[in-house]
């Protein structure tokens, strides 16, 4: 098992060319910025650590789990067979959800999951 836990602490230490929106919060941060945008809203490639990221989506997959595992209880006659969602990354490595009004050219990630 050492290895594998070699292999997530040499991921956690790694970062990742991310596009991701600046906040004001993030125009007064000091990061690693490779975007030609400053102002507040515009999209930068930053330099996203993978360990908060990992962490940070392992979390909400777990909680998106048991919100289907209680709405695949239900049952109905039109049961839950896939869910579609978005998150928006930030450029400490947070995740966030984006609700439908919020996507129109927003950059993020997509996972599907779909009943086996």
């Amino acid at each position: 098992m050492q290895g594998a836990e070699d292999q997530v602490a040499g991921l956690d230490e790694r970062i990742l060319p991310f596009w991701v929106e600046v906040t004001d919060e993030d125009d007064h941060a000091d990061h690693d910025s490779m975007g030609l945008f400053s102002r507040s809203g515009d999209a930068v490639l930053r330099s996203v650590p993978l360990g908060p990221l990992r962490q940070n989506l392992t979390e909400a997959v777990d909680a998106l789990q048991a919100v289907f595992a209680d709405v695949a209880a239900c049952g109905g006659t039109l049961p839950l067979a896939e869910a579609q969602l978005s998150f928006q990354v930030t450029a400490t490595g947070g995740v966030q959800l984006i609700g439908t009004g919020q996507m129109q050219g927003t950059r993020g990630l997509t996972l599907t999951f779909r009943r086996p």
